[in-house]
């Protein structure tokens, strides 16, 4: 008999981040509960991060090989984020003279 063949890691993990994107826009999108809509904004920016990591991994990696590309890519995101927080006072002093 032919086994179901398993997905790679890296297929799976961004399957379930673009899952969770649209999620996170239905609980954006409905009127009824700002509870409801605020969970599904903190959704939306924390699955938005993992998916600028996920994005740049084979969809045929394994575990190991997926946590190497998004370690690269979250220490990348969070070194221009740092950059862009602390220049931000700089460039706006430039701005005023």
């Amino acid at each position: 008999m032919n086994q179901p063949v398993k997905k790679p890691f890296a297929f799976r993990f961004q399957t379930v981040l673009i899952v969770v994107l649209l999620i996170s826009l239905v609980l954006i999108g409905q009127q009824f509960s700002k509870t409801i809509y605020q969970i599904g904004l903190v959704l939306l920016i924390v699955s938005t991060f993992l998916q600028i990591g996920a994005s740049n991994i084979d969809p045929k990696a394994d575990f190991k090989g997926s946590m190497k590309v998004m370690g690269i890519a979250m220490s990348i995101v969070v070194v221009v984020f740092t950059a862009g927080i602390l220049l931000v006072p700089y460039f706006l002093d430039l701005g005023k003279r």
